[in-house]
């Protein structure tokens, strides 16, 4: 090892014994969570200090207009999965590891390009770097969306992901918690608003204990004190999943065993068969909601067969869709045509700040 990791596995071992030797109790349960996120760092750290040592890394190359990732343990059907929702062959059989890099493909839905990544299956204590599994949750990060491919007859894979993710402060399907913080150069810590739930003497102990010795903060929205260390340390990480339970050919309890997930989780969880195709489709319904997306069109000039399509977020404007196609429309745009499900009738002229829906055709109207 370098002597940066020697000195940084030294620092670990410091903090792990001061972890110890402190009681838990109500006075020191911040103190404590305030060591656990100094460990966490620490931990991560030494594993940095490492991947660099050996060049370690996925390199992930996003296109298309929206990313999804299949996570899950090996042997799960993850490389099926993806051979049957979008343009690839991902190499498959009976036995674990198969995938040993990143595998992108492409699944055409609704006219909507969503790049899918068939993730390394991952292991237990990946957060800590087995098996790779710091570099895969890394590029998984970069997805817009995370499916969870667990075996609908081990769904405690499901648990020990969630375990995973959350070591790394990956929170799924969580609200981030609006918070505000100004630092200044005198006056102390000051709290302005407060609706975490936490004392606010223990909100400045933690602003303190982070090295913010003068600072006005507001917090809206409930939040632990660890996940209020996580978020200004600037580590937490918010993502949306879904659960797609497969191999349902060989459960015949696979409905109950998927209601019982979804409620206890409350995720979004879908049974399938990857090898048979069952529910594929429905799959592919859930992943575009997930997502946040919609495609509307612009309509097509004399001649052509079709209207081109666009995809944006869900509640984009007019003014949004000129922005995307060509930036200069936007200043040059008078109003807009729209036939579809947000027009009252055909063609109803808009204007620019008009919410546009799932499968519009759109005509822009420039004033030159």
């Amino acid at each position: 090892m370098t002597d940066k990791t020697d000195s940084l596995t030294e620092k670990l071992g410091e903090l792990q014994e001061e972890y110890s030797k402190t009681k838990y109790n109500k006075a020191t349960n911040i103190y404590l969570g305030m060591l656990r996120a100094k460990i966490s760092q620490v931990k991560k750290d030494i594993i940095a200090s490492k991947k660099k040592q050996h060049g370690e890394g996925f390199f992930v190359k996003k296109t298309g207009d929206a990313t999804v990732a299949l996570v899950g343990f090996p042997s799960t059907g993850k490389s099926s999965l993806i051979n049957v929702i979008a343009n690839t062959r991902s190499k498959t059989a009976q036995y674990a590891f198969t995938t040993t890099s990143i595998v992108p493909g492409t699944m055409i839905y609704k006219d909507a390009h969503i790049q899918v990544f068939d993730m390394p299956g991952l292991i237990e204590d990946a957060h800590l770097g087995k098996g790779g599994g710091r570099m895969v949750i890394s590029a998984a990060k970069s997805a817009d969306l995370i499916v969870f491919v667990i075996d609908i007859n081990q769904t405690q894979q499901f648990d020990k992901l969630m375990k995973e993710l959350n070591a790394l402060e990956i929170n799924i399907n969580k609200k981030k918690p609006y918070i505000q913080i100004n630092e200044q150069n005198t006056g102390g810590v000051r709290v302005e608003v407060n609706k975490s739930g936490l004392p606010e003497e223990g909100i400045k102990e933690i602003l303190s204990g982070l090295g913010m010795h003068n600072a006005i903060i507001s917090i809206w929205g409930k939040v632990s004190d660890d996940e209020l260390i996580s978020i200004l340390s600037g580590k937490a990480i918010y993502m949306r999943a879904i659960v797609a339970l497969n191999k349902m050919d060989q459960s015949p309890n696979y409905k109950r065993i998927t209601e019982e997930l979804s409620k206890r989780h409350n995720i979004e969880a879908i049974p399938i068969s990857a090898i048979e195709g069952t529910n594929i489709d429905e799959l592919k319904e859930m992943i575009y909601q997930n997502l946040g997306i919609m495609t509307v069109y612009l309509k097509a000039r004399v001649g052509k067969d079709r209207p081109f399509p666009m995809v944006l977020g869900r509640g984009a404007t007019v003014g949004d869709a000129a922005k995307k196609f060509h930036t200069q429309i936007v200043d040059e745009l008078k109003c807009a045509f729209v036939t579809g499900p947000s027009a009252r009738f055909a063609n109803q002229r808009v204007g620019i700040e008009h919410v546009l829906q799932e499968g519009d055709i759109i005509t822009f109207i420039k004033t030159k």
